[in-house]
């Protein structure tokens, strides 16, 4: 099985919008979900929101989970390349998880263009804790990096 957090998304992996807000988005700090221990606002949230490009593939990787924590099929979609995006994602028609973390476990730099992020992503469906282990391939065109496509490890 390869791809992204979306793919996971068809057996388990798509939060309610509630959840997502009251779980990831502390409203006393407004800590970021990427695991940066930053505020929303200075971390993924300057990607999302639409103020910059993810300067890296590891950023953009954390803003895609975040994205993925908040609905944002938007924003999911705009920074899937062409060659491998789908039409669209539905993911308010999954079944609801509860986003656990994300932890970055390596990012190569592959050459000017190219990169490789491995990361796992710690999710609970219907009270039960799943992870997804992945090493996801970007590019970089026009100045901007996209998401190709992934393989899950064991």
């Amino acid at each position: 099985m390869s791809g992204d957090l979306d793919r996971h998304r068809a057996t388990s992996c798509a939060p309610t919008v509630n959840i997502a807000k009251i779980d990831f988005m502390n409203t006393d700090t407004g800590t970021c979900p990427c695991g940066s221990s930053k505020v929303y606002a200075d971390c993924c949230g300057r990607y999302i929101e639409g103020n910059e490009a993810a300067p890296s593939a590891e950023a953009l990787m954390r803003s895609r989970y975040t994205a993925y924590t908040l609905l944002r099929e938007d924003y999911l979609l705009a920074t899937w390349h062409s060659a491998t995006r789908p039409e669209r994602l539905d993911l308010a028609d999954e079944l609801p998880c509860k986003w656990l973390g994300l932890q970055v476990k390596r990012h190569e730099q592959q050459d000017a263009e190219h990169a490789l992020v491995e990361f796992v992503a710690r999710y609970k469906v219907g009270g039960r804790a799943q992870r997804m282990h992945e090493v996801s391939r970007f590019v970089r065109a026009d100045g901007c990096w996209y998401y190709m496509d992934g393989d899950q490890l064991g």
